[in-house]
Parts: structure tokens; C-alpha cells; sequence
């Protein structure tokens, strides 16, 4: 068997494995959301959601620092050069020690400022949104720290431990649930402790898996100045790009607390948890597929990161779309299912939101292969400058009267204008045939994507409101929408790919 075709096998058992993850993950977040909601009251929810969302926004320092340690992991994976890798870990973790004691010094100061005195919080619920506030800091700390660990566990594509993993947080998350409904205290407060709990468990069970079986994982005092001046230039203009996200998500949630108060939260934190849930499935592929990109452009085999590229765009669009297709078109009969009480707005969000997700989705191939050169100076200024501009627009249009989906329609009309911007980047970075791209992928999907959509619109058009309309939907609209992308949207070597998962899966459920 050929390299190429080693590696396109362990992409689809990856992928199987991550798929399992995230099912079973969607269906405890779309369960829990539920019951929280319901325990928790809609201004509950929506507080939660926005005074996390402040601490989010210290992430934008370790999310750089993950896309920076996932790539220099993996990098020196495919030169296997394992001596620097131990020495990469090592000054990684170093690394993350120094921004640890930053963020907690500008999250206990400004970022304590910034609720007490511009957040729309009622009176009497302040106490509770501090509680909130300092154990989703503490939360935030321990993600930050097992990063290296799971960044570790990615570049050696060990994904079966995620599978594991995800089972025992499926469970304790499922606890949670159970005891909101058991104990009379501060349902809020309670919530933000159990949450830290769960995630300083699933933390350790990362740290411990990895230490045990990656020796490069074991910390060794190492200082290295130039490859800390690598590390951290590459991690300094992530951190442009991540706080241009930051901008772009938490940012313009901030902005609608401040003008339309936390139910507006609420709305858009139950819309984002739908898309987070569905968007899984594009994630995990990429979890499976950014390490061999990272490969390719190490190992200097230009063609293959090319056609892994294209691959990764199409694969990733079409999954979002075959899953987010009938909840488009179901989406207020989904909600009067699922939530006992539909905050206003929650149904346009959400579907403005999936729309956003299905064009992004083209761009995380983008993303992993800017990241893999390692110079990114120009691709983080320009993408995430525009990417800001989500916040001051956003602003803009709320402060002149418009609706808070504004926002929303913001956001699409930019990610379309990043979406192109990183083309024209990749051109001249890695060479990638552009034209060739927006004909095979971007044309091709377009089309692809318009004609599946024809039959479940009809059913959804002529059949009248209700579980059978949604049945019938979900189910004639998936399998005709599979057939006609398999048929249509897929090249000959992508069936072949899509029928390698198949197998694996098959043989999975065989064993």
C-alpha cells in the first residue's frame, strides 16, 4: 500500500473514532442544554453563557499557543526529528506557565472591572455571576495546561483516547444534570462549580494518557532562546488572528448583553450550542486530517498536501451540510421538541448561525495549511483584520436601531470575504491552484449543494407542520441529499476515500 493511500486510511479511522466522539458528545450537550435551561431560568442560561464569554475572551492566548504547539508537534513528527520534539514539549509547556500568570492577572483585574461595571446583570444576581465568573477562570486555567498534552495526542494521531475520554465526560456531564435537579442550592453557582470539576477530570485523564505513552510528553527543564523567538513569533501573530475571532464571537455577544440584556444571551448561547453540536462533525474530520497536512508540507510533497487540501474542503463542507440541511428547514419544530420554552430569536439565530459554519467550513483546510509554513505574518494581519471588523460593524448597526440579527448577517457577509482573502494568501504561499480550487470545490459544491437542497424544500413546503413532516424531512432529505453529493459532488478518489471510512466503520461493528 502506497503512502499516500496509509494515510488516507488512518484519516477515515481517525475520523470513525472522532465521529463516535461527537455523537455521543451532540447528544449530551443537546440533552443537558435542555434540562439547564429549564432548571437553570432563561436569564440564568443567558448570564452564564455571556459571563463566560467574558473569560473566553482571555482564550484568544491559549488558543494561539494550541495552533502553535499542534503545529510544531507535528512538523517535527514528519521530519521525525524527536530529539527537537521532546525539546519543542518542554519549552511549550514552559511557555504556557508564562501566559497561565498573565491571563490570571488580567482576568482578576480588568476583566473583573469590566463585569462589574459594563455587563447588564440584574442586582440580584450579581453575587451569582461572580461565582460564575472566577470558576470559569479556573476552568479556563486547566484547559490551558492540558493543551500541549492533547496537542501532543493529535500530532500522534492517537485518537482513540478522545473516544475514551469523551465517555466518562458524557457521564459526569450527565451527573450534572441529575444534581441541579437534587440540591436547593444556588442552581447557577452550582452549575459553574460542577463544570470546573468535569473539566479538571477529563484535564488529567489528557495529561495522564499522555505522559504515559509519549516521552516527549515528560517535562524536562529546556531554554532555547531562538526557538522561543520562533515559537512565540508564530504564537504572536496567532494571537492576532485569535483575538480577531474573539472579536468576531464573544465580542459581539458582549455588544448584544450591552443593548438587549442577557435573554438575547440566551438565545444565542442555545443557537450556538445547536451549531456546536452539528459543527462537530466537520471538527473531528479535521482533528483527523490537520496533522497530515502538516506532514505533506514538512515532507515537501507538494501534490499530496494539495489534493489533501481539496479533499479536506469539499469533505468538511459536505458533512456540515448533510447534517444542518433538515435543521434548516426544521429548525422551529426542533426547538418546540426540544425546549420547553423557545427564547425569542433562537430560531433565526440558529439558522444564521449554520449558514455561517457551512461557509467557514471550507476554510479550516486553509487555516491548518497557512499554519503548517509557519510564516503567517501576512495571513493573520489581513484575515483577521477583516475578521474584526465584526465587532465595530456590529456595534454600529445595534447602536443605530437595528435588530440583533444584524449582527449575524455581519458575520456571513465577512466570513464570504475571508473565505476568498485566504486563497489569494495560499497562492502565494504554498502554490495552491486557486482556480482550480473554486471550479472543483467551491462551483462544483455550489451546485451540488443547490440541487440536494430541491427535494427536502418540496416535502418541507407541501407537507403540513408536525413529527411526520419532520420524519420525512430528515430522512428522504438526508439519503437523496448522500446520493446525489456522492454522485455528483465527489471525484472518483474522493469515493473511494468515502468508501474506506464505510469499510472501516463496517469492520468496526464487525469485530
Amino acid at each position: 500500500m502506497s503512502s499516500t493511500a496509509e494515510n488516507n486510511k488512518r484519516i477515515a479511522q481517525n475520523t470513525m473514532l472522532l465521529y463516535f466522539r461527537m455523537l455521543l458528545m451532540m447528544g449530551v450537550s443537546l440533552y443537558t442544554v435542555r434540562v439547564v435551561l429549564d432548571t437553570l431560568g432563561t436569564v440564568d442560561y443567558g448570564l452564564y453563557n455571556v459571563v463566560g464569554g467574558i473569560v473566553s475572551m482571555f482564550a484568544f492566548f491559549s488558543g494561539t499557543m494550541s495552533s502553535a504547539s499542534q503545529r510544531f508537534f507535528a512538523y517535527e513528527l514528519g521530519k521525525k526529528d524527536y530529539v527537537q520534539l521532546k525539546k519543542t514539549f518542554s519549552m511549550t509547556l514552559l511557555i504556557y506557565v508564562m501566559l497561565g500568570a498573565i491571563i490570571l492577572i488580567l482576568a482578576e483585574t480588568v476583566g473583573l472591572w469590566f463585569l462589574k461595571h459594563k455587563m447588564t446583570i440584574p442586582a440580584d444576581r450579581m453575587n451569582a455571576a461572580h461565582w460564575v465568573y472566577h470558576f470559569s477562570i479556573l476552568s479556563f486555567i486547566i484547559t490551558m495546561f492540558r493543551t500541549p498534552y492533547n496537542a501532543t495526542i493529535i500530532a500522534h494521531e492517537k485518537m482513540n483516547v478522545y473516544a475514551y475520554a469523551s465517555i466518562i465526560e458524557a457521564i459526569l456531564k450527565l451527573a450534572i444534570v441529575y444534581l441541579l435537579l437534587l440540591f436547593s442550592f444556588d442552581k447557577l453557582k452550582l452549575y459553574a462549580v460542577l463544570m470546573f470539576i468535569v473539566t479538571t477530570l477529563v484535564a488529567l485523564i489528557y495529561m495522564v494518557y499522555a505522559r504515559r505513552k509519549f516521552e516527549e510528553s515528560k517535562f524536562t527543564y529546556y531554554w532555547n532562546t531562538p526557538l522561543f523567538k520562533e515559537i512565540l513569533t508564530f504564537s504572536g501573530w496567532n494571537l492576532f488572528g485569535a483575538f480577531a475571532s474573539i472579536f468576531k464571537g464573544q465580542g459581539v455577544n458582549i455588544v448584544l448583553n450591552m443593548f438587549l440584556g442577557p435573554v438575547v444571551n440566551a438565545a444565542r448561547g442555545i443557537a450556538f450550542q445547536v451549531n456546536g453540536a452539528i459543527n462537530q462533525f466537520v471538527q473531528n474530520f479535521m482533528t483527523a486530517a490537520n496533522p497530515q497536512i502538516i506532514k505533506y508540507y514538512a515532507a515537501n510533497e507538494k501534490k499530496q498536501l494539495n489534493q489533501l487540501i481539496f479533499r479536506s474542503s469539499k469533505l468538511s463542507f459536505l458533512l456540515l451540510f448533510i447534517i444542518s440541511m433538515p435543521i434548516l428547514l426544521e429548525t422551529k419544530f426542533i426547538f418546540t421538541l426540544w425546549l420547553k420554552e423557545i427564547p425569542e430569536y433562537v430560531i433565526l439565530f440558529t439558522r444564521l448561525i449554520i449558514i455561517n459554519a457551512l461557509i467557514d467550513s471550507f476554510s479550516y483546510p486553509l487555516m491548518t495549511a497557512a499554519q503548517a509554513t509557519g510564516k503567517i505574518k501576512k495571513y493573520q494581519s489581513l484575515v483577521g483584520g477583516i475578521m474584526m471588523l465584526n465587532l465595530p460593524i456590529s456595534y454600529l448597526l445595534l447602536k443605530l436601531g437595528y435588530a440583533p440579527q444584524s449582527a449575524f448577517y455581519t458575520g456571513i457577509v465577512i466570513a464570504l470575504i475571508n473565505l476568498f482573502m485566504r486563497l489569494n494568501i495560499l497562492k502565494g504561499m504554498i502554490n495552491l491552484p486557486v482556480l482550480d480550487y473554486s471550479k472543483q470545490v467551491l462551483l462544483r459544491l455550489l451546485f451540488t449543494s443547490l440541487l440536494a437542497y430541491v427535494i427536502p424544500y418540496l416535502l418541507f413546503t407541501n407537507i403540513g407542520f408536525g413529527i411526520l413532516r419532520f420524519l420525512i424531512v430528515a430522512i428522504v432529505g438526508v439519503i437523496s441529499s448522500c446520493s446525489i453529493i456522492y454522485f455528483i459532488g465527489l471525484t472518483n478518489d474522493e469515493k473511494k476515500y468515502v468508501l474506506q471510512i464505510m469499510a472501516n466503520i463496517k469492520n468496526k461493528f464487525h469485530k
